[in-house]
């Protein structure tokens, strides 16, 4: 049975548990890496994601009354409402409570739901927990209401969900990344005219290894809204609406040096994104390995969001003779470390960067060994 399969059954069992009866509707999605472009997407950049073969599924059946029930088999406390709530209750309740009430707003008020959430997505590690609860809620619930939307519409409702709602002011990448993945390849996704493009992944002599520095910075979410106001400000000092337009010329123009450096990640990460597609067209992923240590290295400098956990592991990987490249993955201040390696060093490459990283943290990093898998696996009703 396929990883989303198995979501699917385990979203229906653990619905079925916890109320008593089938659900309605099911709808699993993945969660993603990106491969190359942090930080971009909000400045209307480019993006290289894809989808991994780690899920999350969400089961719910409407109720004849406004109540909302909430379950997950990551948290133990269950979530009961009289009713959507006007404001988020800062928790992982969140996230379905703000899909529902967008798709209210643009439908039309539904009924109460009861929903149980299903996953095998850390959070935290940077690999889009959130944005896979929130495609594989807004898909389920919509089709628990027979409402039909284009995909592109689905990822537009959920990031205004995470924007609105939730407050975490993120691109459309992550939930784009879940409707819209296909296994094999990565999307370059032009994040202002939301065109995408399928491109290949390298084949079976190579792999994806994360490295999760096991590290969760609660500043993460405060900082990464602090990043995106101060790249605002750099466009705003250039006399442009967003630092897509930007070029390496007009980096001086921008007096504030913080700014300044934001500016500059921001141009320089759209140039290696377009590089890394280029090279993944031609069939030659051992171009991707310098354009990931200059991303790393920009996150680190220009952009400020690493961490000296997330740099070790870098710095341990690029002492491999086996891996092709390393970055740090995802909003930053801990999380995963993304390394493309050659398949036959997988054990090595791992052992060296648990042994190294365990000298100097007193732990060892958890590992992720990931494959591309299509987008959100369709929804099934009972």
């Amino acid at each position: 049975m396929s990883a989303s399969h198995q979501l699917d059954e385990r979203a229906r069992a653990g619905f079925r548990q916890a109320f008593g009866y089938p659900p309605g509707a099911v709808a699993v999605a993945p969660g993603r890496i990106n491969i190359i472009g942090e930080h971009t997407d909000y400045n209307d950049g480019f993006v290289l994601p894809a989808a991994i073969d780690r899920h999350l599924g969400v089961a719910v059946r409407l109720r004849r009354d406004a109540r909302v029930a909430l379950r997950s088999d990551r948290y133990q406390a269950a979530v009961e409402l009289d009713q959507l709530p006007p404001r988020r209750r800062g928790d992982w309740s969140d996230y379905l409570i703000g899909v529902a009430r967008e798709i209210d707003q643009r439908h039309g008020p539904g009924p109460g739901f009861d929903a149980f959430v299903a996953s095998e997505l850390p959070v935290g590690s940077g690999m889009s927990s959130s944005g896979a609860v929130e495609v594989a809620t807004a898909v389920a619930l919509m089709s628990a209401r027979g409402i039909e939307v284009a995909p592109i519409e689905t990822a537009r409702l959920c990031q205004a969900a995470e924007n609105g709602f939730v407050g975490a002011q993120t691109g459309i990448m992550d939930q784009f990344t879940a409707l819209k993945a296909r296994g094999g390849n990565a999307i370059l996704l032009d994040c202002r005219s939301l065109q995408d493009e399928q491109v290949p992944l390298p084949d079976g002599r190579f792999a994806w290894i994360l490295a999760d520095s096991r590290v969760r910075h609660e500043l993460a979410s405060s900082a990464y809204n602090e990043r995106r106001r101060e790249c605002e400000s750099a466009a705003a000092a250039l006399g442009l609406t967003s630092l897509r337009d930007a070029t390496e010329a007009d980096l001086e123009r921008i007096s504030n040096p913080v700014e300044r450096g934001r500016a500059r990640h921001v141009v320089s990460e759209n140039s290696r994104v377009l590089q890394a597609a280029d090279a993944l067209r031609r069939r030659a992923p051992r171009g991707l390995g310098p354009l990931l240590y200059k991303s790393h290295e920009s996150l680190r400098l220009d952009f400020a969001v690493s961490c000296r956990e997330l740099d070790c592991l870098v710095e341990l990987a690029a002492g491999v003779p086996q891996v092709i490249g390393a970055r740090m993955m995802g909003g930053g201040f801990g999380g995963c470390v993304l390394v493309l390696v050659e398949a036959s060093g997988l054990d090595d490459v791992e052992q060296h960067l648990a042994e190294g990283y365990a000298d100097e943290f007193h732990k060892s990093p958890e590992f992720y060994r990931v494959r591309s898998v299509d987008g959100v696996m369709p929804e099934r009703t009972s």
